[in-house]
């Protein structure tokens, strides 16, 4: 008797069918030209690594969500990867650890996790994007961020939006202008995720509460952030978000939430989110942060496109061309080098239509079916 559950995938896996899958590849195919085009050179990095490598390049990196198994070779223990970035940071420091700077890369390839997230039950995506090492000014943050929106506008995005914060910002302020001491830190970055003024004063960050209401539109939410006193410890940084505003002009909606922590385990002063029309949750996120084992500065973005292209839809095939028995090889090949798409006849009772074409190569020319 046949087992109905052999076929069966394991829970947040699945296969992507033709139409799903063409749709897929070209938006994976805009996203890594757009980077292209800008000068980022893409980089394969291995599907497996040592854990020990994936944990030390980038903090926040958390091994316990890799599926895990010892390497029979080496006896250590390997990781699947679950996160490019990491292996970026690995290769900018080793193999191109010579190369000029700024350093600029570019990424495409499968991750996997144990465990999902709960709004999103994937546990196996495709992440795409790219990393500038070796500056960490206003101005490489400016061009990470113009040339993300612009990648998934490649994509097939519709009125990007992105939403800056600030990840350090609170350790910076409790060491300047905003005193607090080491065992309230963790608290009071706590209930500012959480957007809770009264849990924000329970546990003495009071003089945090204007963080709360400098958030929303980034005009109006900057001007609440430039408000408040803190001893000129924010001038740099405000001066630094007009920079990448301005950058980014008018092809995104821009907002702003400083407090803002959750997905920027290891982002220093600068993090943004990317989100789309049409498109439940985020597309992707980027910020500045440092290369575990050299401290490089670097800033970069990481893409996750599948719910973009799921709510795009399935993209149509193209035009194909049927190729009957005894067809001119030569013809075909020509044909196919200025753009057609063939399928040859096995037999004379292939059915063209049935099989998917749209045209008939009759003598040397395609002829609608």
């Amino acid at each position: 008797m046949t087992d109905p559950t052999a076929d069966l995938l394991p829970i947040g896996l699945e296969d992507r069918l033709p139409a799903a899958a063409r749709a897929l590849t070209r938006a994976r195919r805009a996203v890594l030209d757009a980077m292209d085009t800008h000068g980022y050179d893409r980089v394969i990095p291995p599907l497996v690594e040592f854990e020990n490598s994936l944990a030390t390049r980038m903090n926040g990196v958390a091994t316990r969500r890799m599926f895990r198994f010892v390497d029979p070779a080496s006896l250590r223990t390997l990781a699947l990867r679950s996160d490019l970035t990491v292996q970026v940071g690995r290769i900018a420091a080793t193999s191109l650890a010579g190369a000029p700077r700024p350093l600029r890369l570019c990424y495409a390839g499968e991750v996997a996790t144990i465990t999902s997230d709960q709004l999103d039950p994937a546990r196996q995506r495709l992440q795409l994007g790219a990393e500038l090492i070796g500056s960490d000014s206003a101005a490489a943050a400016g061009e990470v961020v113009a040339l993300a929106v612009e990648a998934l506008t490649a994509a097939g995005a519709a009125r990007v939006s992105v939403d800056f914060t600030l990840p350090d910002l609170v350790d910076t302020l409790a060491a300047t202008a905003l005193p607090l001491a080491a065992d309230r830190i963790d608290a009071v970055r706590r209930e500012l995720d959480g957007k809770d003024a009264g849990a924000l004063r329970d546990v003495g960050g009071e003089a945090y509460l204007p963080l709360l209401y400098a958030a929303g539109p980034f005009e109006q939410a900057l001007e609440r952030l430039a408000a408040i006193d803190a001893g000129g410890a924010l001038a740099s940084r405000i001066a630094g978000l007009r920079q990448i505003a301005a950058r980014v002009g008018d092809r995104a909606r821009l907002t702003l939430d400083p407090t803002e922590r959750h997905g920027f385990e290891y982002q220093s002063w600068f993090g943004f989110t990317l989100y789309a029309e049409g498109v439940r949750g985020t597309l992707g996120r980027g910020g500045t942060y440092s290369i575990g084992g050299t401290n490089e500065p670097a800033t970069g973005f990481t893409l996750y496109i599948d719910p973009l292209v799921d709510a795009l839809g399935e993209a149509p095939a193209r035009d194909m061309l049927y190729l009957p028995p005894g067809h001119d090889p030569e013809i075909a090949s020509r044909l196919r080098a200025i753009g057609w798409r063939t399928l040859a006849a096995l037999s004379d009772s292939d059915d063209p239509a049935a099989l998917g074409c749209s045209h008939k190569l009759v003598g040397s020319d395609p002829q609608t079916l």
